[in-house]
């Protein structure tokens, strides 16, 4: 029993050192104009980033960084952050993110993960899925889901993240 308890803990302390130093993974997509882009370019200078996970077919995706988007000129002036935004759509429908995204009026900086390749390694299922990396590249917080108001928890903890 004493030896089923000590692996036991032995894991769970494993598994919280390697949640600890997970990074962002490092994965060629495309950016909307079709220019390939290694995602360990994104950064924000010294300060955190925010990397949010969507589709043009998920509905939860699209009120999400609506919010964002309107609250996205306060919080660069007020904070300094970044967002990109890494659609989840594959051949048949990337043809939808560029339009949708001119007609939105986002500001933030688009790719596209056609082959799934970049939502693999960072473990997302279904988007929308939002990390909040570090200047350093790891991974500082996590959320999967939108519900209303979750653009404000998300800058909250970007807020106090940076500090």
């Amino acid at each position: 029993m004493k030896k089923i308890f000590a692996f036991l803990t032995m894991a769970v302390l494993c598994l919280g050192l390697s949640a600890q130093n997970a990074k962002l993974a490092s994965i060629n997509i495309k950016d909307v104009d079709g220019k390939v882009v290694n995602t360990s370019t994104f950064n924000n200078g010294d300060k955190p980033y925010i990397v949010c996970f969507w589709a043009t077919w998920c509905h939860p995706c699209l009120e999400e960084l609506s919010a964002m988007a309107e609250l996205y000129e306060d919080w660069q002036k007020e904070t300094g952050v970044k967002i990109y935004a890494v659609s989840l759509d594959d051949t048949r429908t990337k043809g939808k993110v560029k339009p949708l995204v001119n007609s939105m009026e986002w500001e933030y900086e688009v790719f596209i993960d056609e082959n799934s390749d970049f939502r693999r390694a960072m473990g997302v299922n279904n988007p929308p899925h939002t990390f909040i990396v570090g200047a350093d590249g790891s991974i500082l917080w996590q959320h999967a889901g939108y519900a209303e108001g979750d653009e404000e928890n998300t800058i909250k903890k970007y807020i106090e993240l940076s500090k």
